[in-house]
C-alpha cells in the first residue's frame, strides 16, 4: 500500500481523537465492522492498549451474517477482547411498526445494554462511531446516544467519513475502502411492518447484487416492491438483459412482486425523503 502522509489539519484531528480516548482510561467500543467503528476500535486500542479496550458487537436479524463474521474475525486476528450480545430488536415495543423514531427506540435499548456491560466489566465509558457527516441527516439514534451519555469520539474530533477513510488507509485497516452500510431496518419505508421474513428478503437480495460485483447498493422494500439503489456507473450493468433477468427472477423468488431500479441512484437515508420537513 502506498505511504499515506496526513495533512497537518488531519493529523491534528487524529491526535485530538487519541488524546480524548486516552483521557477515559478504559472503553467499551460499539463495534459493527463498519468503516467508522473499525477505525474507532483501532484507535482506542492504540491510545489505551488492548488490556483497556473491549469491543461489543450486537448479533441480530437487523445485520447480515457477513458483517458479524467480519467483526469477529477482526477482533480475533488482532487479539481484541470482544463481547457478542444477542439482540432481538423485533421484540422491542414499537420497533416492528417502524415509526420515524424507530432508530431512537432501538438505539436506546441497545446502548442501555452496552452501558450495563461496561459497568459489569469495570470500563469507564461506552463509545460509538458516528462522525461529522451524521450531523447532516435525520438521525434519531443520536438522541439516544446523547441521553445515555455515550461517547461519540469521532464527532468530538470533528472527523468526516473521507478523513476516517484516509487515516484508516494509513493504518492499513481492511475497511478503509469498505462501502457504507446501515442496518437492514433502514430499507423499510416508515410505517411498513418489519418482519424477520422481510429482513431476510432484503438481505438475500442485496447479497446477490454484491456477489455480482456491485459494491455500494441498497434494496429498499415497499410492500411487495423492491427498489434497487445503485451507483450511476452500475445502472447499465443492472439493466443489461441477462443481468436484469437474473436479478428480477431471484428477487421474485424471494417474494417480491415487482423489481425496480431507482433512477436517482444510491444515497444514504433515502427513506427520510418521505418525512415532512421541519
Amino acid at each position: 500500500m502506498d505511504s499515506i502522509v496526513l495533512t497537518e489539519e488531519l493529523n491534528k484531528k487524529y491526535q485530538t481523537l487519541k488524546d480524548y480516548l486516552r483521557s477515559f482510561g478504559s472503553l467499551l467500543v460499539a463495534y459493527s465492522s463498519g468503516v467508522d467503528s473499525t477505525f474507532l476500535l483501532d484507535t482506542a486500542v492504540e491510545a489505551l492498549g488492548k488490556e483497556n479496550v473491549t469491543a461489543v458487537t450486537a448479533s441480530s436479524c437487523f445485520f447480515p451474517g457477513r458483517e458479524h463474521d467480519e467483526a469477529v474475525a477482526f477482533c480475533r486476528e488482532r487479539g481484541i477482547r470482544q463481547i457478542i450480545v444477542e439482540i432481538d430488536e423485533l421484540s422491542i415495543e414499537g420497533i416492528s411498526q417502524n415509526p420515524p423514531d424507530r432508530c431512537y427506540i432501538c438505539k436506546k435499548e441497545l446502548f442501555s445494554t452496552f452501558v450495563r456491560i461496561a459497568e459489569e466489566n469495570g470500563l469507564a465509558a461506552v463509545a460509538e462511531g458516528s462522525n461529522m457527516d451524521d450531523n447532516g441527516d435525520y438521525r434519531p439514534g443520536l438522541r439516544a446516544v446523547a441521553e445515555l451519555g455515550i461517547l461519540s469520539p469521532l464527532r468530538h474530533a470533528e472527523l468526516y467519513k473521507e478523513e476516517i477513510r484516509t487515516i484508516s488507509r494509513m493504518r492499513d485497516l481492511p475497511t478503509y475502502d469498505k462501502p457504507s452500510f446501515a442496518c437492514l431496518a433502514s430499507r423499510f419505508v416508515y410505517g411498513e411492518t418489519i418482519t424477520e421474513e422481510k429482513l431476510s428478503m432484503v438481505d438475500k437480495a442485496e447479497q446477490l447484487l454484491l456477489d455480482m460485483g456491485l459494491r455500494q447498493v441498497r434494496v429498499r422494500i415497499h410492500g411487495s416492491l423492491a427498489r434497487i439503489e445503485a451507483q450511476p456507473a452500475d445502472m447499465a450493468f443492472i439493466i443489461e438483459p441477462d443481468n436484469a433477468k437474473r436479478i428480477s427472477g431471484y428477487l421474485k423468488s424471494l417474494g417480491f412482486s415487482y423489481v425496480t431500479l431507482d433512477l436517482m441512484g444510491y444515497r444514504t437515508g433515502s427513506m427520510n425523503e418521505t418525512l415532512p420537513l421541519k
